[in-house]
């Protein structure tokens, strides 16, 4: 079985004017990226259809956090992602579990927050932090809610 996470030989670096160049490092590439945030969304209905909804709300939002993060590496012409320390360098408003700022950068914000508003608004609410919450603090309307927006989000982004 092929890993998902493994090496790639190019990364991205700032070079003058802003403009990106590969290099030698290691990223992770824009199928992999979506790759993996569908398997996060396929996970978060596995939890959801089992009453874990705490788990299924926390992983729908990192599966619309890496599909902003696949769109971006689209809207810049990146062939992966930036992984590693150094590879974040002079780019640390890429390396954000942000939401509203990744939608920025992915530049889909006008189109989602005029086509898709009411899913957003659920979805954007989303904190990495939540897994430091109590168990059961997610209603069951809060997570088919949030489940019904990432599935439709991720097909727009």
């Amino acid at each position: 079985m092929q890993r998902l996470l493994r090496p790639r030989p190019f990364a991205l670096c700032v070079i003058e004017g802003g403009t990106f160049h590969v290099t030698s490092q290691w990223v992770i590439t824009i199928a992999e990226l979506r790759a993996i945030a569908n398997a996060r969304l396929d996970d978060a209905s596995v939890l959801f259809q089992n009453d874990r909804l705490d788990g299924a709300v926390y992983l729908c939002g990192y599966a619309i956090e890496l599909s902003l993060k696949a769109r971006i590496c689209t809207t810049l012409g990146w062939l992966g992602f930036p992984v590693t320390r150094s590879e974040f360098e002079n780019l640390a408003s890429f390396k954000t579990h942000k939401l509203d700022v990744l939608l920025l950068l992915s530049g889909l914000e006008q189109l989602i927050k005029t086509k898709h508003l009411e899913q957003w608004s659920a979805v954007s609410t989303w904190d990495p932090e939540a897994r430091y919450k109590s168990v059961g603090h997610t209603t069951s309307e809060q997570a088919e809610l949030m489940l019904f927006s990432t599935i439709l989000l991720s097909g727009v982004i």
